[in-house]
Parts: C-alpha cells; structure tokens; sequence
C-alpha cells in the first residue's frame, strides 16, 4: 500500500493529509477537454486509491470495474420517466439548499458539479465510448481477452473522445511462491494490451500527443526464495515512458550484476514522476499548498531525466 501510494502521488503516506494522484494533478491543471465525459478514469479495483487527495473531489477519477461492461447504470429504470427524474433532482437540490448554504465552499461545490456533471453524461451520446463491443472482434481479439487487456482498448477508446488521463490496473503480481507457474501468464497479459495499445495509438498517430507510463510499486528479489517464489524488493526496478515528450529507444540507468542495487543513473520515485510531469507539460516546480499550508509539487520536487526527454 505504501509503494503503491508513493508511485501515484510522488510523497509518503502520512496521517495529516492525503495527497492528489497524478491523474488528478493533470486534471487540476489542464482542465478537461470533453464536455459530458470525465477527465479522469480509473480502471480496476482502485483499493487504497488517493484520488484526488487535498484537491477538489470533481477531480477524482471515475471508477470502471470490469471494461467489457463500461460504465455501468447509466440507463433510468423502466418506471421513472424523464419527467419523474427531473422532479426528483429539484426535490434534492431543494433538501440540500440549507446544508449548502450553512457549508458553503470548494468541496461543497466540487460535489455539487460532480452531481450535474453525472446527469449531463446520462443523457450524452459521449457514453458510446465506454462500450467496447463498438470495437470489431479482430480488434478487441488484439488486446487479449483479459480484464487488462479490455482496459487498454477502453482506455484508448476514451483518449480517442477525449477523457483527459485513464488508469488501468493490473494485479496478481505478489508471487511469493510458484513464480514460474504464475509469472508467465501475468507478462502474456501485459506485453499483449500494451503492445495493442501503442501500436494503435501509433496508427492513429495519438502516440504523437499521449504520454503511456507502465509502473509498478517495487520490485522483487534477486534470489528465489524456498517457496518457488520472490519477496518485496523496493531497492531496484524499472517502469516505461512512451509517446508524447520521450524519447524512443532510451534506456536510463542500470543495476548491479544481482540485480540487487542501482548500479549506475539511479532514479527516485520523484524523479521519475517529475519526468512525467515535464513530458505531460505540467509546472513541476509551481508550488501549490494544501489545506495544512504545507506547499507540495507536482511530481514531487525531483530533477527531470534529461536523457529521456524529447
């Protein structure tokens, strides 16, 4: 949970205050850029998420549990017409009218535009591009026929009609025991939605425009332990920059021969997200201050990997 935290949001976890994800970030700044659709969608479980920390909650992303069924109960029930359905939105705002003038301020307003923002999309033609079956089977075939790789077409689906930042998860990396059981068919599904990923945002030529990050929370030991498997290894591993402000073909850094310790070009957690952060056009170095007072920055105040820019 807290290599998790600290990959999303570029700082540790602390009790005082919870800290934006990057996604969030980028929404916080660049604004959305479809009317009707999110500016932020996250596909998976989203356990443990931040979301959008000490910013406005508009900015959290929208959860999509499973891709192959998009964005779910977006339809009235057969019973409430359109017109019942407007009543009962004005019987709402007319019972929240004293609580929001007695609490007045962003996060009361954040949630109340959450609310509008929900009834818009209910009724926009936007909503098609969270239904996958849209896609010919050959295409959907492309990806794989795994929650990932699913998540990867929706994902390119929503880039396409403009949802600003999607997340895709994808779990079942802790193999403590029977690695080379478990191992392969976990690299099968990475390696066959994102190769499908980039090389249709490539064909589109949206690669030109749209960051792709692979990361993960830590990595795993060296050594395999008496269970077949490896353990929590938070001292060397790797993740993936492609598309939009990076170089191609860059490789930065190295570990020793175990692979135990960084050899040589180390990056930090801030490092890396600070490059995120410079690739995606975002002002790494503004500082911007919490509800505490304490300032904070977008990818966390470390130093941009030159060598990978554009």
């Amino acid at each position: 949970e807290q290599g998790t935290y600290l990959m999303r949001t570029s700082y540790s976890q602390i009790n005082s205050i919870v800290h934006p994800s990057m996604g969030s970030w980028t929404l916080h700044v660049k604004g959305k850029q479809s009317r009707d659709l999110p500016g932020y969608v996250l596909v998976g479980n989203g356990n443990e998420h931040p979301g959008a920390g000490f910013l406005d909650a508009s900015l959290t992303p929208v959860p999509i549990a499973d891709p192959k069924l998009g964005l779910e109960n977006t339809t009235r029930p057969a019973y409430l017409s359109e017109k019942q359905f407007q009543r009962r939105l004005v019987l709402a705002d007319r019972i929240d009218r004293d609580f929001r003038q007695l609490y007045a301020g962003p996060q009361i307003a954040a949630y109340d535009q959450m609310y509008k923002d929900a009834t818009r999309l209910l009724g926009s033609v936007d909503l098609e591009a969270f239904d996958i079956s849209k896609e010919p089977e050959a295409v959907r075939g492309r990806y794989g026929d795994t929650t990932f790789g699913q998540g990867c077409l929706l994902a390119r689906r929503l880039v396409e009609s403009g949802v600003r930042c999607v997340e895709v998860e994808l779990g079942k990396w802790d193999m403590h025991r029977d690695i080379f059981e478990e191992l392969p068919e976990n690299v099968g599904t990475l390696d066959t939605g994102m190769a499908a990923l980039l090389d249709d945002l490539a064909a589109s030529g949206l690669i030109k425009n749209t960051l792709v990050v692979l990361a993960t929370e830590f990595g795993r030991t060296p050594e395999i332990n008496q269970n077949a498997g490896r353990d929590h290894h938070p001292a060397v591993f790797s993740c993936v920059l492609a598309g939009a402000g990076i170089q191609g073909g860059v490789v930065h850094g190295s570990s020793d021969e175990r692979g135990f310790h960084p050899d040589d070009d180390a990056v930090t957690v801030a490092d890396f997200n600070t490059t995120i952060a410079v690739a995606a056009g975002l002002p790494h170095d503004k500082e911007y201050s919490a509800p505490n007072g304490r300032p904070f920055k977008i990818g966390g105040g470390g130093t941009p990997i030159k060598q990978v820019l554009m």
